[in-house]
């Protein structure tokens, strides 16, 4: 029992690890909360570094066949006038493949179907968990118990290990809440990755293959009632005056199409590490979604650990020292993306104004040196 590997979560980052653990010979067992493992959501972007992870795990090619590279991303103002634009093409000749999209299922699908099914047990949501010198013992709501050695807690933003853990950690709320859907691209043929922010909202775009997965974010107080009754109109009436083909997207857009959500993070953490029990993920270091890094951090944290466990033989030692690789480049995405989200959804027209043009006109070396930093990955 005491060198048994479980990890709790059958998301991006629990199947990711346990790919990763599986390339080094260590079959970890992944438990699932839900009957089902699959991923809830429409569209996901993967930048450089989660491609250079997905290529060390031998799988790139699989995940790149099912997914769309897409040559840049543009950030417009509400009437289409260019406020920023990154070539992907050349940052992808310093990094690797970057601005590649995805949808969740079908990523999710490709991770799962690296896994030997008899390492995955569903319908088995965790309680609490207990450690003990050599082992834990995790307790699930459904009564039954699981003694292993160590655990990775890759359960999500809202982890039960984590606030076991760390009972005052915070859940934050970013002041703005999103909805999401996936349509057809056939009449549109739509190709290129673009955000629009405006006085309104902000409003993305990010082709898939044949598809499109829009997102649409507005300011709103945390949980409220009108905008969980928002329906496709409400969408129009609140971007009906921003650029083509906002307004064409949705309303080719299904009421039972839209995925709702307020935008969360959490604040970050000092401590990924608790002697037998590590935290990954969004159980560690949960992002807003402004750099299109949340995922992406989930997947280096799988590379990241594999090394530090075939590195080290003391699990504990390998776990610190993971701890110790990560807290700081986790850190700068979440404060980073927090600030970009709360510059992008500004309302007052001065401010926006402001924005948009100190944006326009940021000198090309500040936006390399953040593409490097955010690219360059220690592994």
């Amino acid at each position: 029992m005491k060198d048994r590997i479980t990890i709790l979560g059958g998301g991006i980052a629990g199947l990711t690890t346990a790919i990763a653990l599986q390339n080094i010979s260590i079959e970890a067992m992944v438990f699932e909360a839900a009957p089902v493992i699959k991923e809830v959501g429409a569209g996901l972007g993967l930048g450089a570094n989660a491609i250079k992870a997905f290529k060390l795990l031998g799988i790139e090619k699989e995940i790149m066949n099912a997914g769309k590279f897409l040559s840049s991303f543009t950030v417009y103002n509400r009437q289409g006038k260019q406020i920023s634009k990154t070539d992907s093409v050349s940052v992808g000749k310093k990094y690797g493949l970057d601005n590649f999209t995805i949808h969740r299922a079908d990523l999710h699908q490709i991770l799962l179907s690296k896994i030997n099914p008899a390492f995955i047990q569903t319908n088995k949501r965790v309680q609490s968990v207990k450690q003990d010198n050599d082992n834990s013992i995790i307790h699930f709501q459904d009564g039954t118990t699981y003694e292993s050695g160590y655990i990775i807690a890759a359960e999500g933003i809202h982890s039960i290990v984590r606030q076991q853990l760390l009972p005052y950690t915070k859940i934050r709320y970013a002041g703005y809440t999103c909805w999401r859907a996936v349509i057809d691209n056939t009449e549109l043929q739509l190709n290129e990755c673009s955000e629009t922010w405006g006085k309104n909202g902000r409003f993305g775009i990010v082709p898939l293959n044949n598809k499109i997965y829009w997102f649409a974010c507005i300011n709103a107080a945390a949980n409220d009632s009108i905008m969980k009754r928002y329906k496709v109109n409400d969408l129009l009436h609140q971007f009906k005056d921003y650029h083509h083909p906002i307004p064409s997207i949705l309303q080719q857009t299904k009421n039972e199409n839209l995925i709702w959500g307020d935008i969360i993070d959490l604040k970050p953490i000092n401590q990924y590490a608790f002697d037998n029990i590590l935290l990954i993920g969004d159980a560690a270091h949960a992002t807003t979604p402004n750099l299109g890094q949340g995922a992406c951090q989930a997947i280096e944290d799988a590379i990241i650990l594999a090394d530090e466990i075939k590195k080290n033989k003391n699990m504990r030692t390998a776990f610190k020292l993971f701890e110790q690789r990560r807290i700081e480049r986790t850190h700068w995405i979440v404060n980073t993306s927090w600030s970009i989200g709360k510059a992008a959804q500004l309302e007052n027209m001065l401010l926006l104004t402001l924005r948009d043009f100190i944006f326009a006109r940021l000198p090309k070396s500040i936006n390399d040196r953040q593409l490097k930093k955010l690219y360059t990955t220690d592994f």
